[in-house]
């Protein structure tokens, strides 16, 4: 994503010409099978295993190596180094057979065999925790000094300082080595929640069907609903919400029992480690601390008029008597529906993150060019985007379920920032210091799609066309910024719950949850009317089982559009010093602490001066708007 591939000039016909883009391709109106994908818009996953075959020889091999990594235990004083390189080279290749094992089980998830692979990575994962277990504690044992020593005098741990210094940090949470083999173990069900909410809702929820307005029969599944919750016309819009959410809503006991197990596995590790919530057991390992998190509701609800203000403006640009949650994901401007191919959306967002130089760009079209992205929504496939920098001796791989609109070249765009950042950490640390910290992870997504945004608006000339992007980013402030909040919110306020013992049921998340939005929406106040069914789209959230997860896009935004910013102003005037800070950022992987990494390339998240900044961007849009004749 650096140096343009697509000139100024013919880019510009490029936007202009985005209108045809239906006669050279267009989002299937029915479900589509995996057969029927093109094979170039699909990943290529012999550069991880050649085949199945390959997969299994591996995983035998890594099964039988697993036993043997507990032979250090109680040599660590002189086999540190041999105990941690072996360590790290089974993880390694563990870490291969699970992405395979995913990546097929996405594709289609009504596959059985794959998702019985993807189980089976998941129990060498355990039995790997158990066999290693005795480490940290031993490693606590032998103290600082010695620890230290160790690390100075062994080139192999030398480059893993901040390895140690993490498990020496560590040592209030770190059990006796029987303690933290019987944890290890623990880790069988601590994704019980999460794997029955992923085959339920991807494969076996019965989705509803629809005749919209101009006859067509439509399913509503989670690709489905994300494509027609936008239609223009609004009774369209409520039939779609309204078929949607009633199926969740019958099954909201089920769904709320899937989080329920899952806020208990987080529940016993914070207990397990002498945590003193689930939010600080969660935070902690990162160093990041939980004031952050509290900050940042904070600052979100001293500023809900700002997003008041945006909800009115939306309904005076939509032309609404009245808004409605209903109302949320269509167009702002009608008569604007740019339908791209994968093809536009690749070259759009390769001369988007022309900022970020040279290098950058070029490892992006060899993602594009080499099927590192599985472009397009098909029955059975996986929910949703995501971007796994798993293999780290082969490349990123990104899921994708592209329909040819905005969102969805934004969606590219927020992906590949999480594959170029796996690629740059994984090509700049050793294999353990590769995995960046989640907090940080975000930043590069967000980054790029800021980029995108104001590479879009500086090529278009049409004023109709402006006002919809500065009004589609406005729309990312607020899915990002302020629901991702909301969704914090309720996540902190679930466990909170649950850590005094209270139950959550179906009902009482929704209540809970439609409390939230009401709230942030400013249903009482007349700002965006938000119908009771709706409470129940937290069952939807796939995030609330990655354990403090969503809190992160607030943040991360936050840093990303401050750095945006730094890097846009600067390379006006030929400055490349906060491009090259920011670059440092991606390629330092887990090399230091992620607060600490921010701070390097130019943002303190501990204070509120970066949601301030972008409160103040949010304004400036909404006053340009607003003085557009």
């Amino acid at each position: 994503m650096n140096h343009a591939f697509v000139s100024r000039s013919w880019t510009g016909t490029l936007l202009a010409g985005l209108l045809l883009a239906s006669s050279l391709w267009s989002p299937a109106a029915v479900a589509r099978e995996r057969r029927d994908v093109p094979k170039e818009l699909t990943w290529d996953l012999s550069a991880v295993y050649a085949d199945e075959a390959a997969w299994k020889a591996a995983r035998t091999r890594v099964e039988a190596q697993i036993p043997e990594l507990a032979r250090f235990q109680g040599h660590l004083d002189t086999q540190l180094g041999d105990a941690f390189t072996r360590q790290l080279e089974v993880r390694k290749e563990l870490e291969r057979l699970s992405s395979y094992a995913s990546f097929l089980a996405d594709q289609d998830t009504r596959d059985s065999a794959h998702q019985a692979m993807r189980e089976s990575a998941n129990q060498l994962y355990t039995a790997y925790g158990t066999a290693v277990a005795y480490f940290d504690p031993e490693v606590l044992a032998l103290g600082e000094t010695r620890v230290q020593a160790l690390v100075a005098a062994d080139a192999r741990l030398k480059p893993f300082a901040q390895v140690f210094r993490e498990i020496l940090r560590a040592a209030p949470h770190t059990l006796s080595p029987a303690e933290e083999k019987v944890a290890a173990q623990a880790g069988d069900m601590a994704n019980a929640g999460e794997s029955v909410h992923s085959i339920f809702t991807d494969a076996e929820l019965p989705y509803p069907e629809v005749k919209l307005s101009d006859g067509k029969k439509v399913r509503l599944d989670a690709a489905g609903y994300t494509r027609y919750r936008a239609l223009p016309n609004r009774a369209d819009r409520v039939k779609v919400f309204q078929a949607f959410w009633g199926r969740y809503q019958q099954f909201r006991q089920t769904l709320a029992t899937t989080l329920n197990e899952q806020v208990k596995a987080h529940l016993f590790n914070m207990r397990a480690h002498k945590y003193a919530s689930a939010l600080e057991a969660a935070l902690e390992p990162h160093n990041v601390p939980t004031s952050v998190y509290r900050q940042l509701l904070s600052d979100v609800h001293a500023n809900l008029p700002t997003l008041h203000r945006y909800l009115k403006l939306r309904r005076k640009l939509m032309k609404l008597p009245a808004l409605g949650y209903e109302d949320l994901y269509a167009p702002i401007i009608p008569g604007i529906a740019r339908v791209y191919t994968p093809e536009q959306a690749k070259q759009l967002t390769l001369a988007a993150e022309a900022p970020l130089g040279e290098e950058y760009q070029k490892a992006l079209k060899q993602a594009y060019d080499n099927r590192w992205v599985d472009f397009l929504p098909s029955t059975g496939k996986r929910s949703g985007a995501y971007s796994s920098g798993g293999v780290y001796d082969v490349h990123p791989f990104q899921l994708l379920n592209f329909n040819g609109a905005y969102e969805d070249v934004s969606t590219l765009g927020h992906e590949s920032g999480h594959s170029l950042h796996s690629y740059l950490s994984n090509k700049n640390q050793p294999y353990g210091l590769n995995d960046y910290p989640i907090f940080v992870a975000e930043v590069a997504s967000t980054l790029n799609e800021n980029l995108l945004f104001h590479y879009t608006l500086d090529h278009t000339q049409d004023k109709k066309e402006r006002l919809a992007l500065l009004g589609s980013y406005l729309e990312g402030m607020r899915g990002t910024l302020f629901r991702q909040a909301l969704l914090a919110e309720f996540e902190l306020t679930v466990h909170e719950r649950a850590e005094k013992g209270e139950p959550l049921t179906g009902d009482s998340l929704n209540e809970l949850y439609l409390k939230l939005l009401r709230t942030y929406y400013g249903h009482d106040a007349g700002v965006c009317k938000v119908d009771a069914l709706y409470a129940v789209e937290w069952a939807y959230i796939p995030h609330f089982y990655y354990n403090f997860y969503v809190y992160q896009y607030s943040t991360s935004m936050l840093a990303s559009t401050s750095l945006a910013a730094r890097i846009l102003d600067a390379e006006k005037n030929g400055d490349h010093a906060p491009r090259d800070a920011y670059l440092q950022l991606l390629s330092a992987g887990a090399s230091d602490y992620p607060i600490n990494l921010l701070k390097k390339a130019g943002v303190d998240m501990t204070s509120s001066q970066p949601f301030n900044a972008a409160m103040k961007q949010m304004n400036e849009i909404m006053d340009e708007i607003e003085k557009m004749p």
